[in-house]
């Protein structure tokens, strides 16, 4: 058991904004070790691992999944998750963040933020003494397409190049899963309207990074060649929290027919599955006859947020001693 649980040291203290900077094998042992951690909930191992530690969790944005499954995440480690909005603290009256940031540095092991602009999240990670955790941003989600690669992994038996499908705004959602599929060996389709594509930096990227892995990076205006032959399926909402409001009628007329519905699911592999991180706006971005249908399994990819947020913390805040009961 304790050569299972054996932590990463590379990522110890280390700060996750996006995964980029991780190396496929620390992907790999952050994976295995959410599997474990899923199978064996109560192990003593766990349970114990940030004893006496506390994590503040601190939302500019709303959040339901990211919000419970972080805190149950921290909770469960032995620690204490304190949390706060953003507008109920000094932040929502002015205070800079390189003030709040070194005063929380004294208080808590990490810092958890979901905030509407990646270059604020930027900020946390400058000035903050401890690792910060991205829980969303305008530019990366990566702790939600962990878990969407812990779902694939268990639904189809690997990881290692599966065809994935993304269809709809090239958000953030779309760059993550760029940046984890070209570390991993995935062929990585992105369908998106022209104006509405993936950062063309993050997409020169994983063009560059797959050339190191074996990925296939695509992007693409055509929703049927994405789907064509795919084995993942997946979408998110049109319109995401950092947008624009007065563009939401242009955005939704530009990105109808990237809907998944029954027809595009049918060019899919039979044994295809579908994931969609949730909140998902039904007769939208997917109908109803596909979130419901037996090839989603956006519930099994919910309840993954928490496996891998709960591995992510312990190999970067657990102390090994402790671990190991030294």
């Amino acid at each position: 058991m304790v050569q299972t649980l054996a932590l990463n040291e590379t990522l110890k203290n280390r700060s996750v904004l996006s995964l980029m900077e991780w190396s496929p094998a620390e992907l790999q042992r952050v994976l295995y070790t959410a599997r474990v951690m899923k199978k064996e909930p109560h192990s003593p191992a766990f349970r114990h691992a940030l004893e006496g530690q506390h994590v503040a969790l601190i939302f500019e944005l709303p959040s339901t999944r990211t919000r419970v499954s972080f805190q149950v995440a921290v909770e469960s480690l032995g620690a204490k998750a304190v949390v706060f909005e953003w507008n109920q603290s000094q932040l929502g009256r002015g205070e800079p963040i390189r003030d709040t940031a070194r005063v929380l540095s004294r208080y808590v092991s990490g810092v958890v933020v979901r905030t509407r602009e990646h270059e604020t999240l930027q900020e946390w990670r400058k000035w903050a003494d401890r690792p910060v955790f991205n829980a969303l941003t305008n530019r990366m989600h990566p702790f939600q397409v962990l878990a969407d690669v812990l779902t694939i992994w268990e639904k189809l038996g690997t990881v290692r190049g599966i065809k994935l499908a993304y269809f709809g705004d090239g958000n953030n959602m779309a760059n993550s899963f760029l940046v984890l599929g070209a570390k991993l060996g995935m062929d990585v389709w992105i369908a998106s309207p022209e104006g509405f594509q993936p950062a063309p930096d993050v997409v020169h990227w994983a063009h560059q990074e797959a050339t190191l892995t074996g990925a296939g990076i695509h992007v693409t205006d055509d929703p049927q060649a994405a789907a064509q032959g795919a084995d993942v399926v997946v979408t998110d909402v049109f319109q995401s929290m950092a947008d624009d409001p007065e563009l939401a009628s242009t955005k939704k007329s530009l990105m109808a027919p990237y809907q998944v519905n029954t027809a595009l699911m049918s060019l899919a592999k039979p044994t295809a599955i579908f994931l969609h991180c949730l909140p998902a706006h039904r007769g939208e971005e997917v109908s109803e006859a596909v979130l419901e249908g037996p090839q989603s399994v956006v519930f099994d990819e919910a309840e993954n947020r928490l496996w891998v947020q709960k591995s992510v913390l312990y190999h970067v805040l657990a102390d090994s001693s402790a671990v190991l009961g030294g």
